[in-house]
């Protein structure tokens, strides 16, 4: 199908402008271009691509600990709910989340820098008595980096703790790498997120 080389230039310039350069126009009326060997629009497509690349966001280290420390309080404090959250907040943020900075501070420098930005938080911890408080994951790939958990361990005559702890990728989520434990009381704690 033949276009008027103005229709073609009109609708390459339209659909890059409109998808922000994120969708390649159709070949066709790219190739038709190249044929009419027109080196200022190829110019102008090269141009349009380069500054797409130049989006991509380069997270700090620090910035994707703090960012992600926020994301962790969040999704935390709504594991919790109204019920266990006034009870253990106070020992939560002075022992627990000190060394979940850690984790994440050791995580960070695992990765090169422009690698960061494609590491996640999940949306939603598990409610009723499931472990999962978040997981860290690529984005990329969809696989879990780091899942940090909560357990409610009631040893005998001891009353109900929460274990804190996470698992990494390393030895498939196996090993138990402890944060720490938090005592509730004699008895049985409520559900999570209630």
């Amino acid at each position: 199908m033949y276009l008027p080389r103005w229709l073609r230039k009109s609708l390459v310039v339209l659909i890059t402008t409109l998808t922000f350069g994120l969708v390649t126009p159709p070949a066709s009326l790219l190739v038709d271009e190249a044929k009419a060997d027109d080196s200022s629009f190829d110019a102008a497509v090269v141009s349009q691509r380069n500054t797409k690349a130049e989006y991509v966001r380069v997270l700090t280290r620090e910035e994707f600990v703090q960012q992600t420390m926020e994301k962790a309080v969040v999704q935390s404090y709504e594991k919790f709910g109204g019920k266990i959250l006034p009870v253990i907040e106070d020992e939560f943020n002075e022992v627990i989340l000190p060394r979940i900075e850690e984790v994440l501070v050791s995580l960070a420098e695992q990765y090169p820098e422009e690698k960061l930005v494609h590491l996640a938080i999940t949306e939603k911890p598990s409610g009723g008595i499931g472990e999962k408080i978040f997981h860290i994951y690529d984005k990329t790939s969809g696989k879990d980096i780091v899942r940090f958990h909560v357990r409610r361990d009631h040893p005998p005559q001891d009353g109900y703790w929460f274990n804190f702890h996470y698992h990494t990728y390393h030895d498939s989520f196996q090993t138990h790498y402890e944060l720490g434990r938090i005592y509730w009381a004699k008895n049985t704690p409520p559900k999570w997120m209630s």
